[in-house]
């Protein structure tokens, strides 16, 4: 059933035209804008989360979610320096010599760009990004999983992926998820793709997930897993209280990749938060 948005206000409309365009919108960035308070935007923000057209996020809001995915064009630009030091700080974690699954989501892409100065890498993945990110690097061998390939994000997925990737045991896989749940539930959109990453954390020695601080204030109604099948969190933020409480039940460390290239590690009290 559609939601109704005729009686929405010229600036309504046009924020939830921001909104479709580049996936998140900031109080501070539309207050600028439209030469109106912080205050009003706020309540435009109320109005348009109360009818389910955006969902609130810290500083701002994103295109509500639950059953559809951003676009590939809004998901790369969401949040981009925050995914790009997640991809920094998780490639640190990753020696030379390394095997490893790269699943897809512009923020495992963003792990590929930190790797490119690593050698002797084997790297599988389904992401054909990842595969032209890669391909200039010569101590990288790519093996790229078979199947159909999604216009839309050049992500592979099927029945020829899962047999391609249950052909190895790789020392990492770098996944990401499109919703993190405060249980420590790791969330997506596509079941085929879900069937991909499923079959990436059962054949790797280690698992990181990467994922901006964004991913806690979404939903998605795929299970891909649980952060009990993890080895790190990667994000930008520290998690909720809940999900971090997961984490350390689970035995599952965090590193936090803040501003300027710096990082924290939120200690996990387990043998499986120590240093990959």
């Amino acid at each position: 059933m559609a939601i109704p948005t005729q009686d929405l206000s010229d600036r309504q409309h046009a924020i939830l035209a921001l909104a479709r365009g580049v996936g998140r919108v900031l109080v501070e960035d539309l207050s600028a804008r439209f030469a109106v308070s912080p205050q009003t935007i706020r309540k435009d923000l109320n109005l348009l989360c109360g009818r389910r057209l955006l969902a609130r996020l810290h500083g701002g809001a994103t295109l509500a979610s639950g059953v559809e995915n951003l676009d590939y064009a809004a998901r790369r630009a969401l949040a981009h320096e925050e995914k790009r030091r997640i991809g920094t700080r998780c490639a640190a974690l990753i020696p030379d010599g390394s095997s490893l699954f790269i699943n897809i989501g512009t923020t495992t892409e963003e792990v590929a760009r930190a790797l490119t100065g690593h050698q002797n890498l084997l790297v599988v993945t389904n992401n054909l990004h990842v595969v032209s990110i890669l391909l200039p690097c010569a101590g990288v061998e790519i093996v790229v999983a078979g199947g159909p390939v999604r216009r839309s994000d050049g992500g592979i997925a099927g029945e020829a992926a899962i047999d391609l990737v249950s052909q190895f045991k790789l020392d990492f896989a770098v996944v990401g998820a499109s919703a993190l749940d405060e249980d420590g539930s790791l969330l997506d959109f596509d079941y085929r793709e879900v069937r991909v990453a499923r079959s990436i954390l059962r054949n790797a020695r280690q698992a990181i997930l990467v994922a901006d601080a964004g991913k806690f204030e979404r939903s998605a109604p795929v299970r891909i897993g649980h952060v009990s099948q993890l080895h790190c969190v990667v994000t930008d933020r520290p998690p909720p209280a809940c999900f971090l409480a997961a984490c350390r039940e689970a035995g599952t460390g965090v590193e936090v990749a803040a501003r300027a290239e710096g990082a924290d590690r939120i200690e996990t009290e387990s043998a499986k938060s120590e240093p990959v």
